[in-house]
């Protein structure tokens, strides 16, 4: 039986930042000590050995951009997860971040293909105010999936700490910004799922 393919779509998280880059080159320089284990796609795939985890995930970008590629990034895929908003939050434009997610949600399954939508993560580094842009941003993506009718992926849940409101737990946070390999590996494990 052929593997079902799942492009996941994002931005670093997706990527497995900082410990993880698509880029070849970028992975030289990292070094290949940890062989992908810092990727949610990572762990979904050894969780679900059907699986075939296509990683789309580039550092740095907004929603707008990683739009951008979700064509290239689907082409032979049964399922697209998006994720990204994080960049958005960090240059000062949350505002287009529901749109644009709405709009590759909508495009996905224009391509035919079942679509998960994920939350943000909570920012340790975000600085004032983060917190509380995510808390309303992830409100919103909630909404969105419910009105769009698919999945969503509780990232956001998997990894916070329930005693610093908007704060990954420290020992599933890497570097303020990205989780650590077992964070990755919860994101992978706990909150992937596959949607109907």
């Amino acid at each position: 039986m052929s593997p079902l393919v799942v492009a996941a779509l994002g931005d670093s998280i997706t990527a497995g930042s900082p410990l993880w880059d698509p880029d070849p080159a970028t992975r030289e320089r990292i070094g290949k000590a940890l062989d992908g284990r810092s990727q949610w796609p990572y762990w979904a795939a050894r969780r679900q050995p059907e699986l075939e985890l296509r990683n789309c995930g580039v550092p740095g970008q907004r929603t707008d951009e990683i739009a951008a590629r979700l064509e290239e990034c689907a082409s032979g895929a049964q399922v697209l997860v998006v994720q990204g908003g994080v960049n958005d939050v960090a240059q000062g434009r949350p505002e287009p971040v529901a749109e644009n997610l709405r709009a590759m949600v909508r495009r996905g399954r224009e391509l035919g293909l079942r679509v998960a939508l994920v939350d943000l993560l909570p920012w340790n580094a975000g600085g004032p105010g983060t917190a509380e842009t995510i808390r309303a941003l992830n409100e919103r993506i909630r909404e969105l999936a419910a009105e769009e009718g698919v999945l969503l992926l509780p990232f956001h849940d998997t990894l916070a700490d329930p005693q610093r409101p908007g704060a990954m737990r420290e020992e599933w946070v890497a570097d303020g910004d990205h989780p650590t390999v077992e964070g990755y590996r919860r994101l992978g494990e706990l909150a992937f799922a596959l949607p109907a």
